[in-house]
């Protein structure tokens, strides 16, 4: 049996894909990690939706898948942490019975709502430090309450994503500010409730979680749920946000530290000690999981799942196979091929939820490997996008570490790297990501022990630097890839179908 330091906590992520659950021991040191799949329904054009069922499923599968390979450890947790997906509208009835799917963070069919919600409230991004998205959770509402109005008329709970898992795990309808500032009813530089926002879309307060910091105690698992994992009744924390939990598992909390995670969407995200918002630029100005720290972000709604999205249409026996026959091609002229990435739309810059996928200059040459390296081209021009906006709203960008499953690929590194022009920092457990950030808040919680003292940033792997050459290719081709999408905007708007209905 190998050593293991006090006190051992559990971080459980519901992502989009999948739920993902580590053990992480006193020493930051991760155990065990195992993950359960999830899968996405789109019913129509635009829309997308989970049964918030298949959550507990995974969640519970995962942990289970824990039990089994390291009972003694997961028996000896000192607490839970949570973190997941933000912005999903889980709408609850009078006895917490879910009433409808989860409308999920990558949905758009609310872009109407948004508009009627800015009108209705002149102060609203102000107040939120965010214009409405159609991917934030208040323009869900008025979508349901303007298309499901008898649905709506039962609606008296609404929760995030990994907060209904809290409910399910625990009884306690609660949330933390960061996951909290993604809804558009929060806020945020007061980190309270905002009665305006919620009165505009014919809630109040009552149908919210409780507000907690993310290194906050919540409650205590239910009996059944601690007995059916081989656990004590020990206390939840409030958690995070999926970005906020991934910085905090990469020590990304002090302001100016910065991380680029490289997940089902992608995300530039910059910490800072005051609220410090930019909707003109759809810059994200977030609560941070820890008392007193605020957050910027430039979110982009598709990133690693374009590569999947490529290997699936190509017939690639999988994303590392794919990777592995664009590194084989060699050196193409960089940017030739350009690729739009924006398959759910796009947030940052653009607020765009009709964008499209675009591939333009395909010729008989192109093959599966140079679709590929212009796919890991669009998103990184993406990310160019999104750092130049964070510059625009202020934010000073020092260290950037990359996280999530994309962190795995080195070529992947050595593009955005050198599209971006800065040095990549690749640390130890980044593919963990906002699990293990869950699992130190979790710590916090247990222990009392002071959040700068927990959130430091893992040793580092390696470090990616420019390559000249690439550098200069994409310098030049990055307005090219600015002005293809300028040019398609209109075009994108006169395909994007109608929102209404019912399901």
């Amino acid at each position: 049996m190998r050593e293991v330091d006090a006190p051992v906590t559990l971080g459980i992520d519901l992502g989009t894909s999948a739920v993902k659950a580590v053990l992480v021991d006193g020493a930051d040191r991760v155990l065990a990690q195992q993950s359960a799949p999830l899968a996405v329904a789109r019913p129509r054009p635009t829309w997308s939706e989970q049964d918030p069922a298949d959550w507990w499923r995974a969640a519970d599968a995962a942990v289970r898948a824990l039990r089994a390979a390291e009972p003694d450890a997961l028996a000896a947790i000192a607490a839970v942490g949570l973190s997941g997906q933000m912005h999903g509208a889980t709408l609850l009835d009078a006895s917490d019975a879910l009433l409808r799917p989860a409308i999920l963070w990558n949905d758009g069919r609310s872009a109407a709502q948004c508009a009627a919600l800015e009108r209705a409230v002149p102060r609203a991004r102000e107040i939120t430090g965010n214009r409405a998205m159609p991917g934030f959770t208040a323009p869900k509402l008025l979508w349901v309450r303007e298309h499901e109005p008898a649905l709506f008329a039962r609606v008296r709970r609404v929760l995030l994503p990994k907060d209904w898992l809290r409910l399910r795990i625990t009884g306690d309808a609660a949330t933390d500010c960061s996951d909290a500032s993604g809804t558009l009813w929060l806020d945020v530089g007061a980190r309270a409730w905002s009665d305006a926002m919620l009165a505009a879309c014919g809630l109040d307060e009552r149908a919210m979680p409780r507000l907690f910091e993310g290194s906050e105690a919540t409650g205590v698992l239910r009996a059944d749920v601690a007995n059916a994992w081989g656990v004590a009744r020990v206390p939840v924390a409030a958690g995070a946000g999926d970005q906020a939990a991934g910085a905090a598992g990469a020590g990304v909390v002090r302001p100016g530290e910065a991380s680029l995670a490289l997940g089902t969407s992608g995300v530039l995200f910059v910490a800072g000690d005051r609220f410090r918002p930019h909707p003109a630029g759809a810059v994200h100005a977030f609560c941070h999981c820890l008392p007193g720290t605020w957050h910027q972000m430039a979110v982009l709604l598709s990133a690693a799942s374009c590569l999947a999205w490529a290997a699936k249409l190509t017939g690639a026996a999988s994303e590392a196979a794919l990777l592995a026959e664009v590194e084989a091609h060699g050196r193409v002229a960089a940017g030739a091929l350009l690729f739009l990435p924006y398959l759910s739309g796009e947030r940052t810059p653009h607020d765009d939820p009709a964008a499209r996928g675009v591939f333009f200059g395909l010729s008989h040459d192109t093959d599966r490997a140079l679709l590929a390296r212009a796919v890991l081209e669009g998103v990184a021009f993406a990310f160019a996008d999104a750092q130049d906006v964070l510059a625009a709203a202020g934010a000073a960008m020092r260290e950037v570490s990359v996280i999530g499953g994309g962190a795995q690929s080195a070529l992947w590194g050595r593009i955005l790297a050198s599209v971006l022009d800065r040095p990549l920092v690749y640390r130890a457990g980044a593919d963990v990501g906002p699990a293990h950030g869950a699992a130190r808040l979790a710590r916090i919680a247990a222990t009392g022990a002071k959040p700068a003292d927990v959130c430091v940033a893992p040793p580092v792997a390696h470090v990616i630097e420019p390559d000249p050459a690439l550098r200069d290719a994409y310098r030049a081709a990055l307005p090219r890839w600015r002005t293809l999408y300028a040019r398609l905007r209109a075009s994108f708007a006169e395909l994007l179908p109608a929102s209404g209905g019912e399901r």
